[in-house]
């Protein structure tokens, strides 16, 4: 081990010991570990229940036949855009596919977007058997495979910065068709901007396909970009599900009860069951657990195998009830299914093989011996990759997450099991939406493996029956604009755009039509005149804000510049496609970065990307390494008066935390993944995420090679040193 290694090392013990023992992490489960009376379970069933119960089974296997919807949206697509809306597991994928088969047949070539890495491995993997893998290429930030082929599956931030780069270029985008998928984004508070942008931006020649779980007010979506794009956008809408669901009631004693029953017999309105309602109106209703407790799952779990209703998942409230929830299973069930937990085992070698960190995981024991697992954003990608593919082939009996999982990954169980209705949504607990509800249901029910589905409500003091009972039926909500402007949109922009052209893009915004169609757009027009006022006014005056401050600090030529265009910083600093595109700018231009060691750089961009507020941080610890120490202070200090003239003028500046730094540098220097994540506040999944983000924001310096391009080597450097397993693996 080489000096610096060795300080890093040092500095890293002392630290994590003193904390490990002031946190107080070793006493944690001490009260978890007192004795706890759980009440008696017995398996049974209203009565009303044989006749759905009876439905229960695998259908038989018969030929493929497209349903109308499918077979509408692929004709659709041949001479328009096309927006589909269907509930999960409807087929939408299988209308990607199709329409994609037709542009290879005329030697097109294809981009797939999707929201989230793990939907685009899963598109990935599906289109390369289908397609052939020399035919299909993937495109995520930290993996780029392939990316001439024909068909490329990235994530949206990616086609949506290509787009950039074409409108600077003034070349086509070489594609001939765009498929969005989970294109209901479009309204996510905060990357909903994103899927806004690349409608505004794609050329009209290429056909835009959109496919969405079930939304409010598709024809607004399709009426504002046929305004914009100058061609139909025609919805094809299906709001059957292909495998029914049906709701229980889980009741403490352990009998099922529907959850609703029809208030007439040949209408649609229901109310709670009976019993239910009964059960609800209590004063003193029976406890699955105690107060404070998560319930014994492996009772629950008898219940539903005796009924047939495995495999489920089991929607939680945090990561740490989901990993607390396969300690409260047990191995009974796999016990009586000798030749499922030999194949379990035998297909759980298969995928740790030669991956020590996978092979030796802390859960790995649990999940042998009770043929369960926890799943959420804590994990190591590697592992949720395990768990995800011995779910998909049906060798657990439950999957414990968080309601992440729920969204736009094809994970579908017999049955789901909701414990909570509300969730946590990074800084409140709220009420379930419909969306959020309908997306968690959804996962019950596999088409081609179950004729019916279930979606199980569990009693407890953060399930509110009555709530869920009307999100069951309860229509979808609408999706509205989030368009907002930020500095990164604004250099890119005018990369390309005169000022009075970028207006002009923006009046062609998806809020600027919902305020123009006025009551037409009822509750989505308020709303978006809630938040940009009665015309776009607001939205160009705040991008001329953004300009006018690029102004003064350089990034963009004065204002009596005819035309207004980016200066030779703003042209570099344009390529900086991340959260914090200025401040990374003005570090090179003061020099703040470590031009020449590639560590020190990754320990300082993980700075700019750290998510985390640290109440104690370990500035002046006497074992921190020197050099980290410094390269931190001259970092802060420089980027301070630059900073605070950013906070002065109303745009947002993170604040600079050493630990992130100290972490990833001591990675960087080989310092044991197991060491680093055994006394440090990073789950494993948490600190992976540090590093797949701060190796992007290096791969972003990559592209400055032709004016930083010692900078650019290092980055390169910095990026080797720090993706490496368990934070990146190959299966």
């Amino acid at each position: 081990m080489n000096r610096i290694a060795y300080s890093v090392n040092l500095w890293f013990k002392r630290y994590m010991k003193k904390r490990y023992y002031r946190s107080g992490k070793n006493n944690s489960e001490s009260k978890l570990s007192r004795p706890v009376h759980y009440p008696e379970l017995t398996a049974g069933a209203d009565n009303v229940l044989k006749k759905i119960f009876s439905q229960i089974g695998v259908p038989e296997k018969q030929p493929f036949t497209p349903d109308p919807f499918q077979l509408e949206a692929l004709e659709a697509i041949n001479t328009s855009d096309c927006l589909v809306t269907a509930p999960t597991g409807a087929g939408k994928t299988w209308i990607a596919e199709q329409a994609a088969k037709r542009i290879l047949e005329n030697n097109g070539k294809v981009w797939y977007a999707t929201p989230l890495k793990a939907l685009t491995n899963s598109i990935h993997a599906g289109f390369s058997k289908i397609f052939g893998k020399e035919k299909v290429g993937i495109l995520t930030g930290d993996i780029k495979e392939n990316t001439n082929a024909d068909i490329i599956i990235g994530t949206t931030e990616i086609l949506r910065n290509q787009l950039y780069d074409a409108m600077y270029t003034g070349q086509n985008l070489k594609s001939d068709l765009i498929i969005l998928d989970e294109a209901h984004f479009l309204g996510d508070a905060e990357r909903g901007v994103v899927w806004e942008e690349i409608m505004i931006y794609l050329p009209v020649r290429i056909p835009l396909l959109l496919l969405s779980a079930t939304i409010g007010n598709p024809d607004q979506i399709a009426g504002w970009l046929s305004s914009i794009r100058d061609k139909a956008c025609k919805v094809v809408e299906n709001t059957n599900r292909p495998v029914p669901l049906f709701p229980l009631f889980f009741h403490p004693s352990g009998t099922l009860y529907p959850l609703l029953e029809k208030i007439e017999k040949n209408g649609n309105r229901t109310r709670l069951y009976k019993k239910v309602y009964k059960f609800n109106q209590s004063s003193k209703p029976l406890l699955l657990a105690p107060p404070g407790r998560l319930p014994k799952f492996s009772d629950i779990l008898k219940v539903l195998s005796h009924f047939d209703l495995l495999p489920a998942i089991f929607f939680l409230k945090s990561r740490v009830e989901c990993d607390r929830a396969i300690k409260l299973c047990d191995g009974s069930l796999l016990k009586h299914a000798p030749e499922r937990k030999q194949a379990l085992m035998e297909r759980l070698v298969e995928l740790t093989a030669d991956n020590p960190h996978l092979s030796a995981h802390p859960q790995r024991p649990y999940l042998e011996e009770t043929g369960t697992a926890a799943h959420h954003s804590g994990h190591l990608p590697a592992w949720k990759v395990v768990v995800e593919t011995l779910m998909a082939e049906g060798l657990l009996d439950a999957m414990f997450a968080t309601s992440t999982v729920a969204a736009g990954v094809n994970f579908p169980a017999r049955s789901v099991v909701i414990l909570n209705s509300d969730r946590f949504n990074g800084r409140d607990f709220l009420s379930l939406t419909t969306s959020e509800f309908q997306q968690m249901a959804g996962r019950a029910g596999r088409r081609g493996m179950d004729n019916i589905g279930f979606a199980t409500i569990l009693p407890g003091k953060y399930m509110d029956v009555s709530l869920v009972a009307k999100l069951i039926n309860a229509p979808p909500l609408n999706v509205d604009s989030q368009i907002k402007i930020d500095f990164s949109m604004v250099l890119n922009l005018l990369l390309s755009n005169t000022p009075e052209q970028v207006r002009t893009l923006l009046e062609k915004s998806f809020a600027s039509y919902l305020i123009a169609i006025g009551a037409k757009a009822g509750k989505s027009g308020r709303k978006a005149r809630k938040k940009f006022g009665n015309d776009m006014e607001f939205l160009w005056l705040d991008f001329t804000e953004h300009m006018d401050f690029l102004i003064q600090e350089g990034f963009v030529t004065p204002e009596g510049a005819n035309p207004c265009t980016l200066t030779e910083d703003g042209i570099w600093a344009s390529k900086l496609r991340i959260d914090s595109p200025l401040l990374v700018a003005q570090t090179l231009r003061d020099k703040l970065l470590p031009e020449r060691d590639p560590a020190l750089l990754a320990a300082m961009m993980a700075t700019f990307v750290n998510e985390k507020e640290f109440k104690d941080d370990m500035l002046f610890n006497t074992a921190l390494s020197k050099q980290l120490k410094d390269a931190f202070l001259l970092l802060r200090r420089g980027l301070k008066p630059f900073a605070m003239k950013m906070l002065q003028s109303g745009f947002p500046a993170p604040n600079l935390f050493i630990q992130p730094a100290a972490l990833v540098y001591a990675w960087a220097h080989d310092t044991p993944w197991d060491e680093l994540m055994r006394k440090s506040d990073f789950a494993e999944g948490d600190f992976a995420r540090l590093v797949l983000r701060t190796s992007e924001n290096l791969r972003q310096m990559t592209h400055l090679h032709q004016d930083f391009p010692v900078f650019a080597k290092t980055a390169a450097q910095s990026i080797d040193m720090i993706l490496k397993t368990p934070v990146v693996t190959e299966f």
